[in-house]
């Protein structure tokens, strides 16, 4: 069961397919490669420029050889892209580290009873201190540098933070996850830790790339998916397979196009400029929660297909189960639902005002309902 056809030379994707990772510190020294010009032979794509898929297929082909691997390279590459997006805007800030080729990553998770706050400090060269807890700081311990937001007042605000600077704690004992084993994400405690500015308060959640960022994050759902959907292949291949096993293969096999499709069309839409302010949430909410589902079906039939037998005595398969299990819990389920049709609502009333059209296929849709779906503010 293979991820894609052949890409061409010189993709991302081709070059993470000869340097695929066998741990998750080969995978950090991947990342820092992909993003270094010399190392790669071109950096690696940023959202929206027009290779677009190319980074998406190359995390997912990252996540179906080891979702681990992929879970560390993928913030270095989000983080990449957030700077690269904050130096078009005028909104980027000197690095904060003196490494030649540092490897990044995002904290940006919040959690009840951990708050980060940030204060200008003393002086006239725009540094600012962080004091606090922040959660979810996913591989602070082995990274040279990261994204944090902080509250600077009521307003949450991205910093660019040296992490191997004094004041900088990783919080240990914190990490008991039976999934994602090798790349803990506990606390980190920061005591007046020095931090520089990347954009404007709000700038990072109101950035077209927020959206697109988090379609990434599918992508690697959609790959450890793949993955798992490997070993229902590989026996159904191996042996003489009995009818509940080719249902599952073919409902697998289903499943897994309906996310491809999905990542390939919002591919497109970014890379077009369709993808941005409600349009682009919108987009990444409905990528979001179809590769979350499909990921999910994919777990119930292999696992129902293949029993306990993989899941006891097959160590990688197991590793993929646990890890995929885990990392799609960053999809809030029913309540990421209901967002997704909040925002298609909110989509139809700024497109419609009071007079938004009812949904396709409702009872006595007038021609002017026609006309309003077909102005985009109906989106079926």
């Amino acid at each position: 069961m293979h991820l894609s056809r052949a890409v061409p030379p010189g993709s991302t994707t081709s070059v993470v397919r000869a340097h695929l990772p066998s741990s998750v510190a080969e995978a950090l020294r991947l990342a820092a490669r992909l993003t270094d010009p010399d190392a790669s032979g071109g950096a690696v794509p940023v959202p929206g420029t027009g290779r677009t898929a190319d980074l998406w297929r190359a995390l997912a082909t990252l996540a179906a050889h080891d979702l681990s691997t992929a879970r560390a390279v993928e913030p270095h590459l989000d983080a990449v892209a957030i700077l690269a997006q904050a130096a078009e805007a005028g909104q980027s800030a000197a690095s904060p580290t003196s490494v030649a080729s540092p490897v990044w990553g995002v904290f940006a998770a919040e959690g009840p009873g951990a708050r980060l706050e940030a204060v200008p400090a003393a002086g006239d060269d725009g540094a600012w201190t962080l004091t606090g807890v922040k959660p979810w700081c996913s591989l602070a311990g082995q990274l040279d540098a990261a994204l944090v937001t902080a509250w600077a007042g009521d307003e949450r605000r991205l910093f660019a933070v040296d992490l191997h600077q004094p004041g900088v704690e990783v919080v240990p004992g914190s990490w008991h996850a039976r999934g994602l084993v090798d790349v803990p994400s506990g606390p980190v405690r920061f005591d007046g830790v020095e931090a520089r500015p990347v954009g404007e308060p709000g700038w990072y959640l109101r950035r077209p790339g927020f959206e697109w960022g988090g379609i990434g994050v599918a992508a690697c759902w959609y790959g450890g998916a793949v993955g798992v959907a490997r070993t229902l292949h590989a026996a159904a291949v191996r042996r003489d397979p009995d009818p509940w096993l080719l249902r599952a293969l073919g409902v697998v096999d289903e499943r897994l196009g309906d996310a491809r499709r999905a990542l390939a069309e919002a591919a497109e839409l970014v890379d077009a400029g369709a993808a941005t302010g409600p349009a682009g949430r919108l987009l990444a909410k409905r990528v979001r929660g179809t590769v979350a589902r499909v990921a999910e079906d994919v777990l119930v039939a292999v696992g129902h297909a293949l029993g306990p037998a993989p899941l006891a005595l097959d160590a990688a398969h197991a590793a993929r189960v646990a890890d995929l299990e885990l990392y799609l819990r960053q999809h809030h389920a029913d309540k990421d639902d209901a967002s997704l049709g909040g925002a298609v609502r909110d989509l139809a009333l700024a497109g419609g005002g009071d007079d938004a059209a009812p949904a396709a296929g409702a009872a006595g849709a007038s021609d002017d309902d026609a006309a309003t779906r077909t102005a985009g503010v109906d989106p079926w």
